[in-house]
């Protein structure tokens, strides 16, 4: 027992250690690719109207400075703050950066010199944590508060704490996180003045593979790739990690000596990945055959060396890391070094890619699809770009058929499908259907299925064959936006374009009288979640529209998997074995002006669901628009009576 225990727990340890970094990576990265717009307009009109840039203009050009010291920075910790505590985390933290940005960029504060640096660094540290300290703080009076006193107590005391923390970053972060930039910038320069960059490559590429290439790129070299070309112009750290050549290179020896699904499925990949920018489409191919790490660490090399050879560099960050985007922030004179490297690092891949493939001795064609789920086991999670690798994706046809599923197949799934078909949609996929359905009536006969995490596993037992995508906030979660890049993408490699067609939708009866005005409360009086689940279910039993019995179940399915739906909504509902106890499809609505907490999330607004069939789902359709619309959430907040409820209900037009 003591000897096979022994080898276990480092091995678990090394899992936890990756899989940290592996997240605090993709927060990193939460903060910086929502402003990705932001930073390419500071990339462009610096490439355009700088003195030094194609059509100089010395008025436009006045924004490059207050944009790259003030502007991003804001912007950023906005995104971290908003990130951990929703809109009042970000206005915290974009207040609090300010103490850094001044102590790092106004000559006041930095000596005879004068130089500063971009508190990227800065912005990612004081935006989470404010907002982090803000929540706590709110957390020790919640429901303290006399009524009336709410919002002096919520604005003084962001306002008192956000200043405190200002003062805080600037006389104590702000020297820590200079001397912090000074040694990373020493760092760089040193690999460059003695011509070692190129082996960052030995580092850079597989920790790509392993899903850590966010911690290096957007935790390191994109705050000091933004502060190089505030100075000079350029930089060559944008490439470091984004270079599309190393997989490019990978994918054609594939292409031309691989086997089997590897070698049919590799030019559809390097499309995406080139033209696309999706570098994780080559991950599955190198954990494959590990030894092909060699490849795209030697073109990495090729690509860093040919770069600092000709001295050139990126504007701003190409995200994500397509072709299409590194040309975009090209300065004028540099496109020959940069195509030269780019290419230069793909042939170099593809060449060292072939003679691996070409020297294998193994009968072997390996196992693309076990490499990409292994790939999704790092990672933590589905990969949506990973399902075009996978024989499903592949060669498989255009989706057709997306399912929401949930416990119950009423609420969650209702709502989240009504979001979701929205989207898909809006982007010209209208003969693709989007339907919402309990887990247990799963055939195996859908293109994808989307559930919340905690029901994933089921879900994929009922259904092997799809594509399962997790989501966690079911009125806004930017997995969304990521199944229909999958549907745009498994459809453009079908030959398909967006239909006209429209897609019915399987809705009967008037939505908005299945809410009766006495089921409707504004000012509901629980304290908890479960007070509040208790207090929307009897409104149902007193309308006749279920047994006592239900309400147990709407706790039961509670516990299994949370309600909240995000956006200030949850929809408790009975577990799907609670059908029996319905009379008749019913909704109850009750409000909570101040909130309350419902699993670590705000909720003011509770809508109970009892469903017997399709009737509930032209309302849960409408709710879906309303929650996700600002305005419409702005009157159901301000509303005086049920009819006022029902009016916003019955204004938006069903999906």
């Amino acid at each position: 027992m003591t000897t096979t225990a022994a080898p276990e727990t480092p091995t678990r340890q090394r899992v936890s250690a990756r899989v940290h970094v592996q997240r605090v990576g993709t927060f990193l990265s939460n903060m910086i690719m929502p402003n990705i717009g932001a930073i390419i307009a500071w990339g462009l009109i610096t490439a355009f109207f700088i003195p030094d840039g194609w059509i100089p203009n010395e008025k436009i050009a006045t924004m490059v400075g207050p944009t790259i010291y003030y502007l991003l920075p804001i912007l950023i910790a906005y995104t971290g703050g908003k990130l951990v505590y929703e809109t009042r985390g970000g206005v915290v933290g974009a207040m609090s950066v300010m103490g850094v940005i001044m102590a790092t960029s106004d000559p006041i504060f930095l000596g005879d010199n004068g130089t500063g640096s971009p508190m990227f660094l800065g912005a990612m540290i004081m935006g989470p944590l404010t907002a982090w300290g803000m929540k706590r703080l709110d957390a020790l009076w919640s429901h303290r508060i006399k009524p009336g006193f709410e919002m002096l107590v919520n604005n003084f005391s962001a306002g008192i704490f956000a200043g405190l923390m200002a003062i805080a970053s600037m006389f104590l972060l702000a020297p820590v996180l200079r001397q912090v930039i000074e040694w990373l910038g020493d760092a760089v320069n040193f690999l460059v003045d003695h011509d070692l960059l190129p082996f960052t490559s030995v580092f850079i590429e597989p920790a790509k593979v392993l899903f850590l290439n966010n911690a290096i790129n957007h935790g390191v070299l994109t705050p000091l790739g933004i502060q190089e070309a505030a100075d000079k112009g350029q930089s060559v750290l944008f490439l470091l990690e984004a270079n599309p050549g190393p997989g490019l290179g990978l994918l054609m020896a594939y292409t031309v000596f691989g086997r089997g699904i590897a070698k049919a499925s590799a030019p559809g990949a390097a499309v995406i990945q080139f033209f696309g920018g999706i570098h994780e489409v080559y991950f599955p191919y190198v954990l494959m055959k590990p030894k092909m790490i060699l490849a795209t660490i030697a073109g990495g090399m090729t690509g860093v060396f040919l770069l600092t050879l000709f001295d050139v560099g990126l504007r701003a960050p190409a995200a994500p890391g397509s072709i299409i985007a590194v040309y975009a922030q090209t300065p004028g004179g540099d496109f020959a070094g940069i195509t030269i490297g780019v290419f230069g690092a793909a042939l170099v891949s593809f060449l060292v890619g072939s003679l691996l493939l070409k020297t294998d001795r193994s009968t072997d064609e390996g196992d693309l699809v076990g490499a990409t789920g292994a790939m999704e086991g790092m990672k933590g999670k589905s990969s949506v770009a990973s399902a075009i690798l996978t024989g499903n994706a592949v060669g498989a046809g255009r989706v057709r058929s997306i399912v929401f599923a949930c416990d119950a197949g009423m609420g969650s799934s209702a709502m989240g499908a009504s979001v979701l078909r929205k989207k898909v949609h809006d982007a010209g996929f209208t003969d693709v259907t989007v339907v919402n359905q309990a887990i247990a009536n799963l055939r195996d006969d859908h293109d994808i299925v989307v559930t919340h995490e905690d029901l994933t596993d089921r879900a994929r037992q009922q259904t092997p064959s799809a594509v399962h995508v997790s989501v966690e906030n079911f009125m806004a979660s930017p997995r969304y936006d990521e199944v229909v890049e999958l549907v745009r993408a498994r459809n453009a490699i079908a030959g398909t374009a967006p239909a006209a067609a429209t897609e019915p939708v399987a809705e009967s009866g008037d939505g908005a009288g299945l809410l009766a005005e006495e089921a409707i409360v504004l000012d509901g009086g629980a304290a908890t979640r479960d007070e509040a689940i208790t207090r929307a279910g009897e409104l149902l039993v007193a309308a006749g529209a279920v047994d006592a019995s239900y309400v147990a179940a709407m706790h039961e399915r509670e516990r299994s998997v949370s309600t909240a739906m995000g956006n200030l909504l949850a929809i408790p509902h009975g577990t799907n074995e609670a059908k029996g106890d319905v009379r008749r499809t019913a909704l109850s609505f009750v409000r909570y002006p101040d909130g309350i907490d419902w699993n670590g999330r705000e909720v003011k607004y509770v809508v109970a669901v009892a469903a017997l069939g399709n009737e509930h789902l032209k309302l849960m359709a409408r709710l879906a628009q309303v929650f996700t619309d600002p305005d419409q959430v702005r009157r159901l907040d301000t509303a005086n009576s049920p009819v006022d409820v029902l009016e916003v209900l019955g204004e938006v037009q069903p999906v």
